[in-house]
């Protein structure tokens, strides 16, 4: 089994920046691709970003590309989410996801164990 717990959402004025940690614990970090999604009230949970087991791939959405950064550090156990020139439509719960991919995949069902989400709210 892999806990992951998010931390570092928030309440955030449009153009602002938030970053999103990840904490992960019970089995080994590096074996698994991490990732992030989110879920607004009403929609489906939607991939944001990934990155794979070394950190030397990542993926993103097309609707945060540019905007987004995924990164991690193993020796720590921990992903982050740097978001910047947020938007009132990056409004979401924000969740973190470990599967065990060799790359950084975009679908849900890549990935075996989730966290319980954070909270991001982008005022206008």
């Amino acid at each position: 089994q892999v806990q992951l717990v998010e931390s570092g959402g928030g309440l955030v004025q449009a153009g602002g920046s938030l970053r999103l940690s990840c904490a992960a614990s019970g089995r080994t970090f590096s074996n698994y691709a991490m990732g992030w999604f989110r879920q607004a009230p009403g929609k489906e949970r939607e991939f944001v970003a990934a990155i794979s087991r070394s950190g030397s791939n990542t993926n993103y959405a097309d609707s945060v590309k540019g905007r987004f950064t995924i990164s991690r550090d193993n020796a720590k156990n921990t992903v982050f989410l740097q978001m910047n020139s947020l938007k009132p439509e990056d409004t979401a719960v924000y969740y973190c996801a470990a599967g065990v991919s060799f790359f950084a995949p975009r679908r849900k069902d890549e990935y075996d164990y989730w966290g319980q989400g954070t909270q991001v709210t982008v005022s206008s």
